[in-house]
């Protein structure tokens, strides 16, 4: 029996959706990094009970810690992004958490930037306080070794490509880590499972060098960046998809009314992404990660389901570097590379 509703929150559902295409389906993923976080700050004395922890987020990480800290007596401050909706406000303030909460910005870079720079002088006002760092602090790679486990259970990890958002990096990162690794835990050995790690990005990240290319609807919250981040490993990566948000919705749509599964826009990227990689390579299982469930996208997403291209008409361009990319989906091997200049966080 579970002792606080966070861990319930945080187990996802593993569902075969069809031969060889497999969704991991969460409530809210993020609570899963964030409690495995506080637990370890805890457990190693980085923080007591009753400490205030802080970070910034554009949302979903925000209820995650509200909960963490909920779970494990701590308090909670967060500087929120403009992106941050009625219902979010709420839960964190019937939660106990403090929410000061950007003003509107078109600009996401410099909406990023302004929370960090909020992030700086809180820390000089309250030096008490501890910085969570989810975009940089791999301590947010412990919640999903489990995950890994229960995935191995059940679809064994040879043969197998992981499809998600790619965001701050400790979901899809964690998960090809834990999953690459042998028995004795390494990952880095001759015989490490046969994982393959496919990257969704929004066009304008950072993260993997699109942030020339512009989607003129919306960067897709929670998946890519356009600031560095330091928990993003880029040489965990085979594959990466841009994926637009007018493609997002169709993948968003598709899922919903071919396997009833209610996600996110991310999701409905992932499930694009998944569904091609499926076909281009008959022999392997596909994973796809559903983040989040679709509320949030009711009326911005899910009421347009009559606008949505056939995912049948969809199909990414291939491209050899990122100065090919193309709206509205396109694909390139990664093939392990490390970063670029760009993206790596100072």
């Amino acid at each position: 029996m579970d002792q606080h509703i966070a861990e319930s929150i945080g187990r996802p559902d593993l569902i075969r959706l069809d031969d060889r295409l497999v969704c991991l389906r969460f409530e809210t993923m993020k609570v899963v990094s964030a409690l495995a976080a506080v637990r370890h700050l805890l457990d190693t004395g980085a923080v007591r009970r009753g400490d205030t922890l802080l970070d910034s987020s554009s949302g979903i990480y925000a209820y995650a810690l509200a909960l963490a800290c909920h779970r494990h007596g701590m308090r909670c401050h967060i500087v929120g992004s403009t992106t941050v909706d009625h219902t979010l406000r709420t839960q964190l303030a019937v939660l106990g958490a403090t929410l000061e909460q950007m003003e509107p910005c078109s600009d996401l870079k410099l909406d990023q930037k302004r929370r960090v720079e909020r992030i700086h002088e809180i820390l000089a006002e309250h030096p008490e306080y501890h910085w969570m760092r989810q975009y940089h602090d791999d301590i947010h790679y412990l919640g999903y070794r489990a995950i890994a486990d229960r995935i191995r259970e059940a679809t064994g990890a040879d043969g197998l490509t992981v499809v998600g958002g790619v965001g701050s990096g400790a979901s899809t990162g964690a998960l090809a880590r834990y999953l690459r690794a042998d028995s004795a835990g390494s990952a880095d050995s001759a015989d490490s499972a046969d994982v393959e790690l496919v990257g969704v990005q929004p066009y304008g990240s950072v993260t993997f060098g699109a942030e020339h290319v512009s989607d003129p609807e919306i960067i897709i919250a929670g998946i890519g960046s356009s600031i560095p981040f330091g928990n993003v490993s880029h040489e965990l990566y085979d594959t990466l998809h841009w994926i637009s948000f007018d493609a997002a919705l169709a993948g968003s749509v598709d899922l919903l009314r071919r396997h009833a599964v209610f996600a996110g826009l991310s999701t409905g990227a992932g499930y694009l992404a998944a569904r091609h990689e499926r076909a281009r390579s008959p022999e392997r299982t596909v994973l796809f990660i559903a983040a989040d469930t679709g509320h949030r996208y009711v009326d911005t997403v899910y009421a347009r389901h009559h606008e949505a291209t056939p995912i049948a008409d969809l199909a990414p361009r291939e491209v050899p570097d990122q100065s090919r990319l193309a709206l509205p989906w396109s694909r390139m091997r990664w093939n392990r590379a490390p970063a670029a200049a760009a993206a790596v966080s100072s």
